[in-house]
């Protein structure tokens, strides 16, 4: 399974990301922002946390202009796998491929901490790994992390089943306490946790480890 890890000026999270996927079994490129095309044979791109382009004007709003933004869009299109991790989450709704917007927290303070989450599906490549219900802990560290959507986009979320982890109790104002969607063919995630900071059990509590090899696995079977 190929993936190809993003990097945008102000991405401090690739490095991990990258090695928390090549220890979940995945073969690894690296991707510059300038980049116009994917590595041939990419199954999933992965957009990593950081500060994209400084986060100037929104959060992931120039990342999601920049020459590589047309190659993740169509990658997606195809029915390719994207994950969104944190700042990733943020240029994945710039881009139009998950709906919603990333606000500023409820509190208008960073937060930096583990945060326990509840499994919404297991119905993806994603969550695969857990049951429907099930408690996970993963760090989060945002600062525009309160996801918002209307209500009738609310509604449809829910009604498809596509919200895939909440918090398990409110953390930054997020509607519904989402954590995490899906997109519609359920083959794109964005979400604030990091799963790639979670990753080694020698650095603590490795839920993240377990989300990405069950990911990993089920692209292979695929």
């Amino acid at each position: 399974m190929k993936a190809a890890v993003i990097t945008f000026p102000g991405s401090n999270c690739d490095r991990d990301l990258a090695v928390a996927l090549e220890a979940a079994g995945a073969e690894v490129a690296r991707v510059w922002h300038k980049e116009t095309v994917l590595p041939e044979g990419t199954d999933l791109v992965a957009v990593p946390g950081g500060f994209s382009y400084g986060d100037y004007l929104r959060c992931g709003a120039i990342a999601a202009r920049s020459p590589v933004a047309g190659a993740i869009r169509e990658h997606a299109g195809r029915g390719g796998y994207v994950l969104g991790v944190c700042n990733g989450f943020q240029v994945l709704t710039e881009l139009g491929l998950l709906p919603g917007a990333l606000m500023r927290n409820a509190g208008l303070s960073f937060i930096c901490r583990d945060a326990a989450l509840t499994v919404e599906t297991d119905d993806s490549a994603f969550t695969c790994g857990y049951a429907r219900g099930a408690r996970i802990s993963l760090p989060v560290a945002h600062h525009d992390g309160n996801y918002q959507i209307d209500p009738e986009g609310l509604a449809r979320l829910t009604g498809e089943d596509r919200i895939a982890l909440t918090y398990a109790t409110p953390l930054n104002g997020s509607a519904g306490d989402i954590a995490g969607v899906l997109s519609a063919n359920r083959r794109t995630l964005g979400l604030m946790p990091h799963p790639e900071r979670a990753a080694d059990p020698a650095l603590g509590p490795a839920d993240g480890a377990r989300m990405l090899r069950r990911l990993v696995g089920s692209l292979v079977a695929a």
